[in-house]
């Protein structure tokens, strides 16, 4: 009796280690549903965005439409110097995974140009927020910043022709002006945005007829009618275009044309530059203006294929 009851109490313990060894097992099974709560989670969360790389940005124009954009490309004496032009520089960036970007710069006896290429891959760090929808922030800053009107909500007061409530000559706030005055594209992040007054220099003044002198100054539209800053409807899931023309004292005019259109989460940005020799020469906004569509409609293709 003596030895029972000596083993007894001890496969009783050892019974209630084995079950409390199962239950602990158990346990960890059932902390598998935490897992199944992030993987619920997981289905609700933003989807990615499409694009998980960028293409190398000064391989992304062709020479044909350097020559076209970038007059006097070809007609460089110097070999090296040509090749050199034809390339680009690439541009300083912190993250190359991220943001990328390629200029050109060419100098002839009749204008400079400039061709900046920007590509801009968003990702958003916000589970709830999916790498398009932060896409689109980014670019609808752009947008705001180039004073771009925004396009009219259907069934707003611009669309149906009703009056604007800031007043009866339709203009409306800064956010969707229909004819920014006096406003002027801020500093940021290099090819994103465009300066529409820069140091030194005044804008919409460029010298006219009837009399006036080169270097008089009286004021006139900043772009031909019909060719003013305005949003597209036909390139990447949406887009802008900015047509600036700026003059400054003892300086010829130029005239800066951007498009910047967003493809899923990345953001591309088109900057060309013109500037005359001559101070009496404007550099001509629709020829610009065809050459950068065209350009971007390259790039939203390389994108798409």
């Amino acid at each position: 009796m003596q030895r029972r009851k000596v083993y007894v109490p001890g496969a009783a313990a050892l019974l209630v280690a084995l079950l409390a060894g199962c239950t602990g097992g158990s346990g960890h099974d059932d902390g598998s549903d935490g897992k199944s709560g992030d993987t619920g989670a997981s289905t609700t969360a933003a989807e990615p965005g499409r694009y998980r790389t960028l293409p190398e940005p000064c391989g992304a124009v062709d020479s044909s439409t350097l020559d076209a954009m970038l007059p006097g490309i070809a007609e460089i004496e110097d070999t090296d110097q040509r090749e050199k032009a034809y390339e680009g520089s690439p541009t300083v960036t912190y993250d190359t995974d991220r943001r990328v970007g390629c200029r050109w710069k060419v100098d002839s006896t009749d204008a400079t140009h400039h061709l900046l290429v920007d590509f801009e891959r968003v990702v958003s760090y916000d589970g709830t927020v999916s790498d398009d929808a932060r896409a689109q922030q980014v670019y609808r800053t752009k947008l705001r910043e180039a004073d771009v009107p925004e396009p009219s909500a259907p069934g707003s007061d611009e669309e149906s022709g009703s009056p604007s409530p800031s007043g009866s000559d339709g203009s409306k706030g800064p956010e969707g002006s229909a004819k920014p005055k006096g406003s002027a594209g801020s500093d940021g992040a290099e090819g994103s945005q465009v300066a529409a007054r820069p140091q030194g220099g005044t804008s919409a003044e460029v010298g006219k007829g009837d009399g006036a002198e080169p270097g008089d100054t009286a004021e006139a539209e900043v772009t031909p009618e019909g060719l003013e800053s305005r949003t597209l409807d036909d390139l990447g899931d949406e887009a802008f275009l900015a047509d600036v023309l700026t003059t400054a004292a003892s300086a010829s005019r130029h005239r800066t044309v951007t498009v910047v259109f967003r493809t899923s989460n990345v953001v591309v940005t088109v900057e060309y530059d013109e500037q005359p020799a001559r101070r009496t020469e404007v550099p001509d906004s629709k020829e610009m203006q065809d050459n950068a569509r065209e350009l971007a409609d390259d790039l939203a293709d390389r994108f798409d294929g």
